[in-house]
């Protein structure tokens, strides 16, 4: 019994100490990470100044500098230049510092690359950061017009008025309208109950759509009330917002008695599946297509949280939106991280 207690108590020490190391390792990586940063947005200031030598003069540098430093990378004619032109659109370093220097040169590459618009950079930053996302998932969430469709899109939600206002923020943005469920595709009219199951089969791809924070719970989720039971077509727990969220779908356009089903379905969650700790359960409303203002009208009087978006399938997707989304060779290409950059 002694032995066991000892074995547990040195796993328990030694869960300690890698946890220190990994912290230790993460901010040595911040560090080095800013420094690298501040040194491209250095030398980039440098090639600037020094624009008027032309071209030629970049090559040169590329080669002289491989020369003198063997081992070091990022000093190709590509990478170069980029840190000219990081240096030409961030001329704050202040704003280097605290926003750019925050995540790797590679995710600033792809910013510099797709984004124009400062502020949608930042938006794409604080997302990075939050989220955790590699480069590969920066791109695809930039090529899937996340900004559009998450930050600025005109969602139709009662989240104001039901919620306490920093849940309510929160709710609100992990919204999106559209949700693009590209990886779904359905020949002819799709039904509803088809798409439920394609979703879950395809439940990862679902829950990244969603967002982080959102867990799966189930579908065809039952409840009783009266005697009867009801079916909710898709049960998830959103962990940031400690709270059940009920998604509905409609294979169709939005209807006012939707909202009315949906406030049913969260009065019964909240009354035979949430706990006392957790917030009050949100709906979500998935439909073809909607009118805003009849949603906001059908929302009006309803006192539980409900959101109003519509959902694209394969088939559904507009063209500027299918242009948007890569390709399955481009994906894999992208997974191959260039040594130089």
């Amino acid at each position: 019994m002694s032995n066991d207690i000892e074995v547990n108590k040195y796993k328990e020490i030694f869960e300690n100490v890698k946890n220190e190391i990994l912290k230790s390792q993460y901010k040595a990586m911040q560090v080095v990470n800013k420094e690298l940063i501040f040194m491209y947005w250095n030398i980039g200031k440098i090639i600037l100044a020094n624009s008027e030598w032309g071209n030629k003069f970049i090559d040169n540098l590329s080669i002289d500098l491989k020369l003198e430093f063997p081992n070091s990378t990022g000093f190709s004619v590509r990478n170069l230049k980029y840190m000219r032109k990081f240096a030409e659109e961030y001329n704050d370093f202040e704003f280097v510092q605290q926003v750019v220097a925050q995540i790797p040169w590679g995710h600033n590459i792809v910013l510099l690359d797709k984004i124009k618009d400062i502020e949608e950079r930042k938006w794409y930053i604080d997302e990075t950061i939050k989220n955790g996302w590699s480069r590969n998932m920066l791109k695809m969430q930039i090529d899937g017009k996340v900004y559009e469709r998450q930050a600025i899109a005109e969602k139709v939600t009662n989240f104001p008025r039901t919620l306490p206002d920093i849940q309510s923020d929160l709710a609100i943005q992990t919204m999106k309208d559209p949700y693009l469920f590209d990886f779904i595709s359905i020949k002819g009219k799709a039904k509803e109950l088809e798409i439920e199951n394609a979703m879950i089969n395809k439940i990862k791809d679902v829950l990244i759509e969603l967002g982080k924070g959102f867990a799966f719970v189930g579908n065809q989720y039952k409840i009783v009330v009266s005697g009867k039971e009801y079916f909710v077509d898709l049960l998830f727990y959103h962990l940031k917002l400690k709270c059940y969220v009920v998604v509905e779908l409609k294979a169709r356009e939005f209807e006012p008695t939707d909202a009315g089903q949906l406030n049913f379905y969260l009065s019964a969650i909240d009354d035979l599946v949430k706990s006392e700790d957790d917030n009050p359960t949100i709906g979500l409303l998935l439909c073809k297509n909607k009118d805003n203002f009849t949603a906001e009208y059908a929302l009006r009087n309803i006192n539980s949280p409900i959101g109003v978006s519509e959902y694209k399938l394969l088939e559904d997707m507009p063209e500027y939106l299918q242009e948007q989304l890569p390709r399955a060779e481009d994906i894999e290409m992208h997974i191959k991280d260039v040594n130089d950059i």
